[in-house]
């Protein structure tokens, strides 16, 4: 593997020969740079980044297939096809290791081939290196920090693309609102650090209790919302319970001592006919979470139970 930092010397890379070929001109040199960097800067998606360079850099090194593998433990990213022979670079940068870059294709990498690559891997990891930056700083701005559950903006744009899709889809869409019992006693007691602690543990109680479909958010303080897909309301009920007795059942230990504590839920569902405002849902589940908090906590109540009863 050839170590790159702003694509310094390297060792060969497997697979290389060393059939000289024609190295660039400073001018064609100065021309790919040119164009090159100013494809690069036209994104701050890294997929995006790497698509356009592997589309630029092709009449002169031709490639099958590029990976990226983030230095952050991101997935990798993927353009064309990987091939037997290959050669692999460490990008780093001034602030650190960026990632991993393999090239590669059915027939042997030259020298003057390697050469170029590396000439030209120059003008892609800045530009690289701030579509990920970029793309990190927007995934924190839609994170809660202290969950790291999205955030409300995030719930915000969720809701909307959901409810467009069940709209459009005829889908039905249920919001459950999720309030910790008696949650200042917990912090009264053990102090805000502990408090933490327990919403953190909350979060992740009422993931594992989610489907992979379904959407977690903080809302704010110790209330959650979850957001389920082309459910109903029974469906709705069924995951809300599950998170009720998954939360009932987790054991916080603080000093030698457990520290329990349970959730009520209150559930709004939008049916396949009809059509409805976000606020509209949101007003029913905490309509619907307000009757449960009254009916002793550690319980579930839907919107719809509320509306048949009345």
């Amino acid at each position: 593997m050839r170590d790159m930092t702003m694509v310094t010397s390297a060792q060969k890379a497997n697979g290389t020969s060393s059939i000289p070929l024609n190295p660039l001109t400073p001018e064609q040199e100065l021309a790919t740079r040119v164009r090159l960097a100013q494809a690069l800067q036209m994104s701050l998606d890294p997929n995006e980044v790497l698509s356009l360079f592997y589309q630029h850099i092709q009449a002169l090194v031709s490639l099958s297939g590029i990976l990226f593998k983030f230095g952050s433990g991101a997935s990798d990213l993927k353009i064309g096809r990987e091939c037997l022979h290959h050669c692999d670079y460490r990008l780093t940068t001034d602030e650190g290791y960026l990632g991993e870059i393999i090239f590669s294709r059915s027939k042997r990498f030259v020298e003057a081939e390697l050469i170029t690559l590396e000439f030209l891997l120059s003008s892609l990891i800045y530009p690289l290196r701030n579509a990920i930056r970029y793309q990190t700083a927007m995934r924190l701005a839609l994170l809660d920090p202290l969950t790291l559950l999205g955030n409300r903006v995030a719930l915000d744009s969720a809701l909307h693309r959901e409810l467009q899709m069940a709209e459009r889809h005829q889908h039905e869409l249920s919001l459950l609102m999720i309030d910790v019992d008696f949650f200042k006693k917990i912090n009264d007691k053990y102090g805000h650090h502990r408090g933490d602690l327990v919403l953190c543990e909350i979060a992740r109680g009422i993931q594992s209790a989610c489907r992979g479909s379904d959407i977690t958010f903080r809302y704010g303080g110790e209330e959650f919302v979850v957001v389920l897909g082309k459910t109903g309301a029974e469906g709705a009920k069924i995951i809300a319970e599950r998170i009720r007795q998954q939360i009932a059942e987790t054991q916080i230990i603080h000093n030698g001592k457990s520290i329990c504590t349970t959730v009520s839920i209150g559930i709004a569902t939008r049916h396949s006919n009809e059509r409805e405002h976000i606020s509209d849902l949101f007003e029913r589940a905490d309509r619907a979470l307000y009757i449960a908090k009254n009916s002793g906590r550690n319980c579930v109540i839907s919107s719809d139970a509320i509306t048949t009863s009345s």
